[in-house]
């Protein structure tokens, strides 16, 4: 008898956790970049249209690639997300 493993791959999982938590940097980052630009410019809402399009566009592929790949990649690289997430949090209480 076979046994297989709760997770068939979870050198995938743990790569699209890491990549996941990588995104989520650079999301939440330009994230802020966003709302600085529209907070600081009272005329120009074209940019932070841009980011906030780019953001979202790229946030969804990402989860479509990890969602092809499985449920086990899908849910790492959420959760690298999430803590991400809780980064970008963390360090802007620290800041302010």
């Amino acid at each position: 008898m076979t046994r297989t493993g709760l997770i068939a791959h979870p050198e995938l999982t743990l790569l699209t956790a890491f990549a996941g938590l990588m995104f989520g940097l650079a999301y939440f980052a330009a994230l802020k970049r966003s709302v600085t630009l529209l907070v600081g410019s009272k005329n120009s809402w074209l940019g932070p249209l841009a980011l906030t399009l780019g953001r979202v566009g790229a946030a969804v592929s990402f989860l479509l690639i990890a969602a092809k790949l499985g449920a086990a990649p899908l849910l790492g690289g959420f959760g690298g997300f999430l803590v991400a997430r809780a980064l970008a949090l963390r360090a802007e209480r620290k800041a302010g």
